[in-house]
């Protein structure tokens, strides 16, 4: 298992982490038996916005003694009072479905509390005006809630609420599809979308990523808009590389499910590769650097994406990436225009000249 740290929290969260949306549809045996290996394997974060009721109780018996190497996100406004999925800022109900969350999953306190599913300003208002975002706030300040998050598929009203300062977790939805405008959830441009994973980076909000694969789609040829079905590696792959993220929440069901999904670990470099990307995205895309590394291996030894990113995140105001870019092995200004690059990159950027902008910029 690979780690990232919190900037703002300190905690080492695993890149892959458990999606619980479709585990209360098997049985008990099942689910636990996923789980367990799951833990077994160094899996330690996981979201609890999921289908049914039973996944509460199935998480108290998998992990109630190992609670403590576990981080749950718990959603501050799923409501499950009929057993199934439900949406609610009634902050009575609000209460009533923490307390019922806490018991179930044999635990006193919440890692991550969010502000759930909120995309419009009418949303948010509601959220607040009702006092439901008091209640979180209020569970903050006893400790019962460690840290604030936000579930959000809206880059605008992420915006809006990470302007208030009191987030530092976000769940966004995060893949090919969707940053470059095909889904239900493909909000935002796809400048918008870089801006806010940048905007995230910057600041130390982490990013937990919903909605990998978008509903399945991208795994098959049929529904895939871009008319080729990508792979779970891929798309685990895409979004791990989006400035911000630390860890991808796929759905399981059992066992089999979390094997496949470990075995992104083992997989060489080019089954996570999805420079193919760059033959199906439209021409907003085009000269923007994703950080795909597929123009590797540089002649002279340049991490390419790496220099791209801490140079867009300078720029995006993360104080610290001057630091991180000067502590590479080398930078831009070893470049020796050859072209290398330029000829590879799926998404037609020109990397020796921004190789020239970049060493301007930092002056190495």
């Amino acid at each position: 298992m690979e780690y990232r740290v919190h900037k703002k929290t300190g905690d080492s969260i695993s890149v892959i982490g458990l999606g619980t949306s479709y585990l209360s549809e098997v049985p008990e045996k099942e689910a636990l038996e996923a789980l367990l290996f799951a833990h077994e394997n160094g899996v330690n974060y996981a979201d609890l916005a999921t289908a049914g009721a039973k996944t509460f109780e199935y998480y108290g018996k998998a992990f109630a003694d190992v609670r403590k190497d576990m981080y749950y996100q718990v959603h501050f406004g799923a409501n499950y009072e009929t057993g199934e999925y439900g949406w609610t800022t009634d902050p009575e109900k609000v209460k009533k479905q923490i307390d019922w969350m806490l018991r179930q999953l044999k635990t006193d306190y919440i890692d991550y509390g969010f502000i759930h599913c909120i995309d419009t300003e009418a949303d948010w208002r509601e959220y607040r005006e009702k006092g439901t975002l008091d209640y979180l706030m209020e569970m903050g300040k006893q400790g019962v809630v460690r840290h604030i998050g936000l579930s959000t598929h809206t880059p605008e009203l992420a915006n809006i609420v990470l302007d208030e300062g009191i987030v530092e977790q976000m769940m966004f939805s995060i893949n090919p599809g969707y940053d470059y405008r095909h889904g239900e959830y493909a909000n935002g441009s796809t400048d918008e979308r870089m801006r806010l994973y940048r905007r995230c980076e910057a600041e130390g909000t982490g990013i937990s990523v919903m909605k990998p694969f978008s509903g399945g789609q991208l795994l098959d040829g049929k529904t895939s808009p871009f008319g080729k079905a990508l792979t779970r590696y891929q798309c685990i792959q895409y979004a791990l590389d989006k400035p911000g993220v630390l860890t991808v929440l796929p759905g399981i069901r059992d066992k089999e499910d979390v094997r496949q999904l470990l075995g992104f670990f083992e997989a060489p470099r080019e089954e996570r590769d999805y420079g193919i990307l760059g033959t199906f995205t439209p021409g907003e895309a085009e000269g923007n650097c994703v950080y795909c590394n597929h123009c590797q291996p540089c002649p002279m030894g340049l991490n390419v994406g790496l220099i791209n990113k801490y140079y867009d995140l300078s720029m995006a105001g993360d104080t610290m990436a001057e630091q991180h870019y000067k502590k590479l092995e080398k930078h831009a200004s070893d470049c020796m225009d050859c072209g290398h690059c330029d000829s590879r990159c799926p998404f037609r950027v020109k990397q020796s000249e921004r190789m020239r902008q970049i060493s301007a910029y930092f002056g190495i």
